[in-house]
């Protein structure tokens, strides 16, 4: 596994614009290599912006050999705007040729999979067929809550306990809504490159908690880390914490 990275940005602007620019050499670079290659996304307002910034500027992408998957969604009925899925299309793919068939979101409360605990496994059967052919994520995004979170593994919690399963159903989140479905820490470890995108001075104990060795059971964050590199890309405020 890789050693944590840090790059600091002076605002949240040029921290999100270099997020991008990660995103696209990493996807690129991924299908010099190997043909294809596949991104987990984030939500929250980084992530979509980030996926904008992509928009624009999306270099060589080849679009039609990029498979989507989601680190987490609210376990909601279909069309809610609350979804990662929706707030990502309206972003980026409803806009770029992708193929649908490599477009992995999760199952909704409205969906074949009424039951969260059902939707995880069939989530689950989806990444382990890609993982299977591919062996591993190209790049997985994460932001980071103020406690420490990503994706929905929170602190104390047993889908953070996790070590074998790559997808479970987190019932009672502390952060609405409570029902969710995420990748846990063993799913985030199976990804080449793994980067963390976080602003804010609310962040900064837990980013340098991370950083510093914590318990991923403490600092979930503290347990993401890439196969073969872990980046933090942070703005000033989010790295007030760590030495200077």
């Amino acid at each position: 596994m890789s050693k944590p990275a840090v790059e600091t940005f002076t605002g949240t602007d040029a921290l999100v614009e270099a997020a991008a620019a990660r995103f696209v050499a990493e996807v690129v670079e991924a299908q010099r290599l190997r043909g294809s290659a596949s991104v987990v996304l984030t939500g929250g307002g980084t992530g979509i912006k980030l996926l904008e910034l992509v928009r624009q500027a999306p270099g060589d992408i080849d679009w039609s050999k990029l498979d989507i998957f989601w680190g987490d969604e609210r376990f909601v009925p279909t069309g809610d705007p609350d979804r990662n899925e929706l707030q990502a299309r309206a972003a980026l793919l409803d806009h770029v040729p992708v193929d649908p068939a490599r477009v992995h979101p999760t199952e909704t409360s409205s969906g074949d999979y009424p039951d969260p605990l059902e939707a995880a496994g069939e989530y689950s059967a989806t990444v382990h067929s890609h993982l299977a052919e591919h062996g591993a994520f190209d790049l997985h995004l994460l932001g980071m809550g103020g406690e420490g979170h990503v994706n929905s593994l929170f602190p104390h919690t047993a889908a953070t306990r996790e070590e074998h399963e790559l997808v479970v159903a987190e019932t009672n989140s502390p952060k609405p809504p409570a029902v969710r479905i995420t990748l846990t820490l063993p799913a985030v470890r199976k990804s080449r490159h793994v980067v963390l995108i976080v602003s804010g001075e609310a962040k900064a104990a837990a980013v340098a908690a991370a950083l510093n060795g914590a318990s991923p059971l403490d600092i979930p964050a503290a347990g993401a880390i890439g196969l073969e590199s872990t980046t933090w890309l942070l703005d000033e405020a989010a790295a007030a914490d760590l030495p200077h």
